[in-house]
C-alpha cells in the first residue's frame, strides 16, 4: 500500500512540525509521520500525580519568544497562551545563601539587587541590556541563520561598526568565567550569568561557553522565561493545530524505517507497519543525526569518509530528571528564590568547574548542579492553589547512564534540595523520576538521555554540525534534509533548524534550484571526503 505527496517530514517535534507548517504554506502536500503516539518530541507534559502537570523535558521557553521562526507562526491565534513567573531565574551561591540573586523582569528591581551585592553592577547589568537592545535583532539572525551567517553579520556591521562588531565577538566567543570577570565585579552578576551559561553543556573555562549565559541573561531581562498556560504540551498542540492549518497531516504511530534513494533523490519512505509513503520533491528529517545517516539512508548514499566520521558523534550529557507533586510551596532558605520560576542549585564558580569535571571523568557528582523548575509559581494552572508541581534536571557523564548511577544521583539531588530548602523532602506526594533510558524510550532523538541533539561545544558547531563540513540542512542526497537538533544551529526550542530545512528544500526544488543543488553537493563532497 503506498500513497504519494509532494515532502515527508519525520517526527512531529517542534522543528518538524515548523518544517510541515513552512512547506504546506508553500502550497506543497505534506505528511508528518511521527513515531511515538503523539507529537511533540521533547515538548510534552503529564500528570505526576492527579491535578499535578509536570513538563517532561523542555518547560521554560525563552528562545521560542525570541525566535523569529516561532514567533512567525503566530501560535497566539491558535490558542498557546504565554504565563510569566513573578521573578525569571535566581542563583543560590551554597546552600547557606540567604539571600540569592534574581533577575526580575523589571530591569530597576535587578539592578537595585545587584547594586546591593556590589555597587556599580546594576548600572553594568543596563549597560549590558541597552546594548542588547540596539544589537538583538541582527545578533539573534546571525545566530538562528544558517552557515554563514551572511545577513546577521552584515547587520551587525552596519548597527556597531567594524571595532565594536569585532569587540561583541570577542566578547561572545570567551569562556563563561572569563566573560563573567570582564562584565561584572561581584559574585551575584557572575554567578547569573555563569548558571544560565550551564543550559548548554560547554565548560564554563572552555572558549565559546559564554554565548549561551549572555543569550539567556539577557533574554531573561528581556523578555522573560514563559511557560505555556497548562503544560509544555499546549504549545505543541498549538504547533499541530498551525500546521494543520496550513494544510499538512500529522500522523502519529508511525515510524519510519527507511528513506529509498534513487539517482541520487529520495523516492520514498517506508514506515514500519509496511506502508510506502513516495514523495515528489523532498524528504525532511527531524531526528538526530546518526539516526537519519546511520539508519534511514542507504550506506551507499554517503562518502566512507563521512559515514566514519559519524562513529565519533559527540553527544551532550545524559540528563536525570525527577519531577515533584509537593502539598506546599518550597521553604527556601534563601526567600528571593520563592518567586523564581528556575532555579540554579548546587554550585559557586569554583564549584561549576569541579561539576563540569566530574562529567569530563566519568565521576558520579558528589554535589550535582541543577536546574529546578517551580511549574506553579510560573503557571497557577500547573496544582492545585498553595501547592507546587516542580521538578529538577542534572546530568550524568558519559558512560555512566545506567539506572543504578541514575539513581545513586538523584538521591544526591534530594540531598542537594533539602539543604537549600530545609523540609523539602517533607511537601512531597508525588514523583516522577526520568532516567536517561527512560527519555530515550519516550523518544529516539534523546539518545542515551542527551535532549540536545549533540553537544554544543565548538567542535561540533557551525560548519562542524553535525560533522566537518556540514553545517546546513543540505545532506548527501540531493532533496533530504536535516531538520532536526543535529543540524545548526543546535538544541533549544527555537524551531529554526525545521525553518532551515524547508527554506532549503523550497530553495532547492524545480529548475531554477538546480545551480543551487549542484553547488551544495560539490562543496559536500569536497569537504566531507565524499
Amino acid at each position: 500500500m503506498s500513497e504519494t505527496v509532494d515532502a515527508v517530514v519525520i517526527g512531529a517535534g517542534h522543528n518538524g512540525l515548523v518544517a510541515a507548517t513552512l512547506l504546506a504554506e508553500a502550497g506543497w502536500d505534506v505528511t508528518v509521520l511521527e513515531a511515538q503516539e503523539e507529537p511533540g518530541g521533547a515538548i510534552k507534559s503529564k500528570e505526576v500525580v492527579p491535578g499535578y502537570v509536570t513538563d517532561l523535558y523542555s518547560a521554560f521557553y525563552p528562545l521560542s519568544v525570541a525566535s523569529p521562526a516561532l514567533r512567525d507562526l503566530n501560535l497566539e491565534d491558535h490558542g498557546l497562551t504565554w504565563s510569566h513567573s513573578p521573578a525569571v531565574v535566581g542563583h543560590a551561591r551554597d546552600a547557606a545563601d540567604e539571600d540569592a540573586p534574581v533577575i526580575y523582569r523589571d530591569i530597576d528591581a535587578t539592578a537595585a539587587l545587584l547594586d546591593r551585592n556590589q555597587p556599580g553592577d546594576g548600572q553594568r547589568w543596563c549597560a549590558l541590556f541597552e546594548q542588547y537592545q540596539r544589537i538583538k535583532d541582527p545578533l539573534l539572525a546571525a545566530l538562528f541563520a544558517p552557515f554563514p551567517p551572511v545577513r546577521g553579520a552584515t547587520g551587525l556591521l552596519r548597527k556597531l561598526g567594524t571595532a565594536d562588531a569585532l569587540r561583541l565577538v570577542h566578547q561572545l566567543l570567551m569562556p563563561a568565567g572569563v566573560m563573567a570577570q570582564h562584565l561584572f565585579d561581584g559574585d551575584a552578576a557572575r554567578l547569573l550569568l555563569l548558571g544560565n551559561a550551564m543550559h548548554a553543556d560547554v565548560p564554563i573555562d572552555a572558549p565559546g561557553s559564554g554565548v549561551m549565559g549572555y543569550l539567556l541573561i539577557m533574554m531573561a531581562q528581556d523578555g522573560g522565561f514563559p511557560v505555556p498556560v497548562g503544560g509544555a504540551g499546549e504549545l505543541t498542540a498549538a504547533m499541530v493545530r498551525r500546521a494543520e492549518a496550513a494544510g499538512a497531516r500529522v500522523e502519529c504511530g508511525r515510524p519510519v524505517e527507511a528513506i529509498e534513494v534513487s539517482g541520487g533523490r529520495a523516492v520514498a519512505v517506508r514506515t514500519a507497519d509496511g506502508r510506502t509513503v513516495r514523495c515528489r520533491k523532498a524528504v525532511v528529517a527531524d531526528t538526530s543525526a546518526p539516526q537519519l545517516y546511520q539508519k534511514l539512508l542507504p550506506a551507499e548514499t554517503l562518502p566512507r569518509a563521512f559515514a566514519d566520521g559519524l562513529d565519533r558523534f559527540v553527544w551532550d550529557t545524559p540528563v536525570l530528571k525527577i519531577n515533584y507533586a509537593l502539598r506546599e510551596p518550597i521553604p527556601w532558605r534563601s526567600k528571593s528564590l520563592a518567586g523564581a520560576g528556575t532555579v540554579h542549585l548546587g554550585a559557586d564558580h569554583d564549584g561549576l568547574i569541579r561539576w563540569m569535571a566530574d562529567l569530563n571523568t566519568r565521576t558520579l557528582p558528589q554535589l550535582p548542579f541543577m536546574l529546578f523548575g517551580q511549574m506553579t509559581t510560573a503557571d497557577p494552572t500547573r496544582s492545585p492553589a498553595g501547592t507546587e508541581s516542580a521538578w529538577a534536571y542534572t546530568h550524568l557523564p558519559r558512560g555512566l547512564a545506567d539506572d543504578a548511577s541514575a539513581d545513586e544521583l538523584g538521591a544526591r539531588v534530594d540531598d542537594v534540595l533539602e539543604q537549600h530548602a530545609p523540609g523539602f523532602g517533607d511537601t512531597i506526594v508525588g514523583k516522577l523520576v526520568q532516567r536517561p533510558s527512560d527519555l530515550e524510550a519516550s523518544d529516539a532523538n534523546l539518545h542515551t538521555g542527551a535532549v540536545n541533539g549533540g553537544t554544543s561545544q565548538l567542535f561540533q558547531q557551525l560548519i562542524f554540525r553535525p560533522a566537518p563540513g556540514l553545517g546546513r540542512a543540505e545532506t548527501h542526497v540531493e532533496n533530504v534534509f536535516l531538520g532536526s537538533a543535529g543540524a545548526t544551529p543546535g538544541g533549544g526550542v527555537h524551531g529554526v533548524c525545521g525553518r532551515n530545512a524547508a527554506r532549503a528544500a523550497l530553495a532547492s526544488d524545480g529548475a531554477f534550484g538546480w545551480p543551487r543543488r549542484r553547488l551544495t553537493r560539490a562543496a559536500q563532497r569536497l569537504l566531507t571526503g565524499g
